[in-house]
């Protein structure tokens, strides 16, 4: 070994570009920006710019919105559920829950929970514990006998979605029935009364007797 042929292996160094030397270079000129002008600086943004034109992703109208708080959940059919109950797969007798579904193989992740859906004939009566469900999926449960009691994330029973909307009707009725900073029809005309009966009649001068002539404010003696 020789010290004068000791090198590194091969791309483990790499040279430095030579910008502007010379057409021979290949980097010369234009040092590889390509063209003059604007394209040829860093950091210019002319994407969808259109000569000062409002461009086209500012014309289109705008549709919807992403909802950053919208929950993730596994829907499934009582239909499907009925069929995993004929296999054998899920036990009809104990309470149906996520857990219940993920170990049957009916949903693969948990996610935010299940939300149960409508589609299918159910024929078995069946207790449900899940995240959602929809007005036709509760009926249908119902209608066998089953219950449908629906828990949040962190496993807290709720009410379910008919009997939220009902309570906010009834919200909605009282508030609207209540009086706003008007007192009622009754109130007021008793409020009158009293009131009339509060103020002292004015004294009437006695017959014969003249009205005393109102006092006349003095005139300022003029200098």
């Amino acid at each position: 070994m020789r010290l004068n042929a000791i090198s590194d292996r091969p791309g483990a160094t790499k040279a430095k570009k030579r910008l502007g030397r010379g057409i021979g270079s290949g980097l010369g000129k234009t040092a590889g920006k390509g063209t003059k002008g604007q394209k040829a600086r860093a950091g210019v943004a002319i994407k969808g710019f259109e000569g000062g034109q409002m461009p086209l992703h500012r014309r289109l109208p705008k549709r919807g919105f992403n909802n950053i708080f919208a929950k993730k959940l596994n829907e499934i059919n009582l239909g499907r559920i009925q069929q995993a109950v004929d296999a054998g797969v899920l036990d009809g007798k104990k309470p149906i829950t996520v857990a219940a579904l993920k170990e049957a193989g009916l949903i693969r992740r948990e996610k935010d929970g299940v939300r149960l859906l409508g589609n299918g004939e159910l024929k078995a009566k069946l207790a449900f514990e899940v995240t959602g469900a929809s007005q036709s999926a509760i009926k249908a449960v119902e209608a066998k006998g089953g219950t449908v009691t629906l828990k949040s994330i962190t496993g807290r029973e709720r009410p379910a979605a008919d009997k939220i909307k009902s309570e906010r009707r009834a919200a909605k009725r009282a508030a609207k029935a209540a009086p706003k900073g008007r007192k009622a029809k009754g109130e007021e005309a008793e409020g009158g009364e009293a009131s009339a009966k509060a103020k002292p009649a004015p004294e009437k001068p006695a017959e014969g007797e003249a009205k005393a002539p109102k006092a006349k404010p003095a005139k300022k003696e003029s200098e």
